[in-house]
Order: structure tokens, then C-alpha cells, then sequence
């Protein structure tokens, strides 16, 4: 665990260091949030934070990969290299969206190349971990992977509408994908508590707690895609790694719920990106327009116009997000009933605080600052 936390700090402190000088370089290209009718910032916000979040990224992996506890399982995949190139062609993408805003073709032949890149280098979706399910076909296992990263990578695009909100969202989802991964290389493999899979997402999660900073309202800095395009396509990739790690073979009935965790829980994590994605586009196209036009109707402009503040906003969708994510662990330790019973109590008081106002949390009185919507 130690070895982790450390790969978790040194991507923290990296991010947060090199968040201002990030800063100054948005600033000096242009890559500025411009305010728009649709939006409530009120003065352009620098942008191209991802590229923060990946220097974090990649130096955090590049130390683990010179621990010893970790330096064997690397030395043998490839899969953690194959993951840091493909959020290095992501964020540099996201990088020339954020300077001169391309076209939507552009941006996801892009996405389609680096999501291939990695299924090329191993990082496939080949097995689900229930009822020996297998892609028997190599065609059709990089059409599914190359499927799953898109679609997580546009999901944190949609959410990323409020400071510190996709940052915050994915901390805390991928905190809890981190505890499952551990606990389940402990048990797969006593002796060796080694994982790539582990090692990235706690990598990815101190990227956005050094990050979260400086974003987090009054955001000085935003995120832009190239740090929505890297957080979708690395918990993507975890994910499929992890989905890879249990045999179907060994499954047992009474293991059957437990099981499909590696599953769900990446939906977990995802659960309000995807959801937020879900209805924006069959809003837009009940409405007769583009899945990409842009609009006022995602979640978190329902929870301003209810009366939340910006802050209490983001704290709302970043306590639904935990309810979710951590149920989806719990089923690992505890009974079905066990985890309902208590996942039921959680979202009931989520509910409740949701629909009132958070302890001790009033209004800013200062100007919001929001990034811009998807």
C-alpha cells in the first residue's frame, strides 16, 4: 500500500506544481474559456489543465516503475506504457481543441486512434468476469475496447460543466476503483500485491487531487479537454484491465453478484457522466439538433436553477458519486442485502441534501465560474 500512496502523492504534487506554470502557458497561447450566452463565468478562464494532470501522470508512473514492488509487474506489461501513450495522443488532442477548437470529426478519429493504439498494445477488452463470457473475435474485442474508452472519454467531457466537478467526480470514483483493485490483488495473489492496474488509477486519482486546487471554484484554471479526454480514456483503460484480472472458470455461484464488480463499478465511477451524456443526447435529439449542441439542461444546471450554489452544487454530485462508486466496492465484502440496506440509507440521505441546503455552506456572493458546457 505504501508504494501506492507514494505513486498517488508524487502525481498529486507534480500536478499541483505545474498547474501555474500550465496556467501561464494557456495564457500565452490563448487557450482561454470565452464567455458565452450559455455560460456564468464572467471573465475568460485559462484552460489546458490536463496537461498538468499528465506531467503528474506519467512522472508518478515513472517512479513506479523504479520501485522494486512495482518494477517487476511493469517490466512484464506493457500495458502501463501502452495506457501513458494513449493519454499522451488524448491530451494533446485535447490540447489543439483547446487552442483552436476543432471540428467534432476531427476530435473523434483522434479519440478512435489513441483508444486503438492501446487495444493494439494489449490494452483489450477479451473476457467479462461472469459465466466464462468471451470475445471470441479479435475484430469484435477492439471494436468493444475502442467503444468503452470513447464513450468514457465524451462522458467526463459532458459532466466537465462546473469547477472542480469532473477532477472531483473521478478522484473520488477512481478512490474507490483503487480500494477494489488493491483488495483484489491481494486476494488473487498473496504473496505479490503488485498490479498495473492499481498503480494507474492511483496515479490518475493524485492527478486530480493536485489538480482539484486550483480548479475547484473559484476554478483559476480549467481542466479543458485535454483533461477530460486523459481522466476518460485512463479509467477506461483501468477498468479494462481489471475486467481482465478475474477467471470466469473460477466463479461461483455465490460469487456470481460480487463478480460483476469489475463491471460495475467502472459504470459506477462513470454513473453521472454517463447519465448526464444519456439524457443530453436524447434531448437533442428528440429536439431535432446535433448530440453535440450545446445547451443548459445537464445536471448540474438543474441542481444552480434548484437554488445551490456553484460549491454546494459540485459537493451534491460529488456525494451521489461516492454513494455509488462505494456500494459497488461493498458488494465485495458484504452480503447483497447487506450493501442494499445500506446503500438504500445512503442515497436517502443524499436525497435529502440534494433537495435542502449542506450544513455550514452558504451562497457565494462572488462571481461564478463555470467551464464551458458540452
Amino acid at each position: 500500500m505504501r508504494v501506492y500512496l507514494l505513486v498517488l502523492l508524487t502525481a498529486a504534487a507534480v500536478t499541483f506544481l505545474s498547474t501555474p506554470v500550465v496556467r501561464r502557458l494557456a495564457l500565452a497561447t490563448g487557450a482561454m474559456t470565452a464567455v458565452r450566452d450559455r455560460d456564468v463565468h464572467t471573465t475568460p478562464i485559462p484552460r489546458l489543465g490536463g496537461l498538468a494532470m499528465l506531467a503528474g501522470l506519467a512522472v508518478a508512473l515513472l517512479v513506479g516503475s523504479q520501485v522494486p514492488f512495482l518494477g517487476g509487474a511493469f517490466d512484464q506489461s506493457r500495458v502501463v506504457w501502452a495506457i501513458l501513450a494513449g493519454a499522451v495522443i488524448v491530451c494533446l488532442l485535447g490540447v489543439a481543441d483547446d487552442i483552436w477548437e476543432l471540428d467534432w470529426m476531427t476530435k473523434l478519429v483522434g479519440q478512435v486512434l489513441a483508444a486503438g493504439f492501446m487495444a493494439w498494445n494489449g490494452v483489450q477488452l477479451i473476457t467479462f468476469p461472469v459465466f466464462g463470457l468471451t470475445i471470441g473475435s479479435s475484430r469484435l474485442s477492439l471494436f468493444a475496447t475502442i467503444l468503452v474508452v470513447i464513450v468514457a472519454i465524451n462522458a467526463v467531457n459532458f459532466v466537465d460543466g462546473l469547477d472542480g466537478l469532473a477532477a472531483g467526480l473521478i478522484a473520488i470514483g477512481g478512490g474507490a476503483f483503487f480500494l477494489y483493485s488493491y483488495l483484489l490483488t491481494r486476494t488473487a495473489s498473496p504473496g505479490d500485491f503488485s498490479n498495473v492496474a492499481t498503480a494507474v488509477i492511483a496515479a490518475l486519482v493524485g492527478a486530480c487531487i493536485g489538480f482539484l486546487p486550483h480548479n475547484f471554484h473559484p476554478a483559476r484554471i480549467f481542466m479543458g479537454d485535454s483533461g477530460a479526454y486523459l481522466l476518460g480514456l485512463t479509467v477506461a483503460a483501468a477498468a479494462i484491465v481489471v475486467t481482465g484480472q478475474i477467471d470466469p472458470a473460477n466463479v461461483t455461484t455465490s460469487q456470481v453478484l460480487p463478480a460483476y464488480v469489475p463491471i460495475l463499478l467502472p459504470v459506477a465511477v462513470l454513473l453521472l457522466p454517463l447519465l448526464d451524456m444519456t439524457l443530453a443526447v436524447v434531448r437533442r435529439l428528440r429536439a431535432g439538433k446535433s448530440p453535440f449542441h450545446p445547451d443548459r439542461m445537464h445536471l448540474h444546471h438543474r441542481l444552480l436553477d434548484l437554488g445551490h450554489s456553484q460549491r454546494r452544487a459540485t459537493l451534491i454530485l460529488y456525494l451521489w458519486t461516492a454513494v455509488v462508486s462505494f456500494s459497488a466496492v461493498a458488494l465485495v465484502t458484504f452480503s447483497p442485502g447487506q450493501v442494499a440496506v445500506g446503500a438504500g440509507v445512503a442515497a436517502v440521505v443524499a436525497a435529502v441534501i440534494t433537495w435542502t441546503q449542506l450544513p455550514g455552506l452558504r451562497s457565494s456572493t462572488a462571481p461564478s465560474t463555470r467551464e464551458h458546457t458540452r
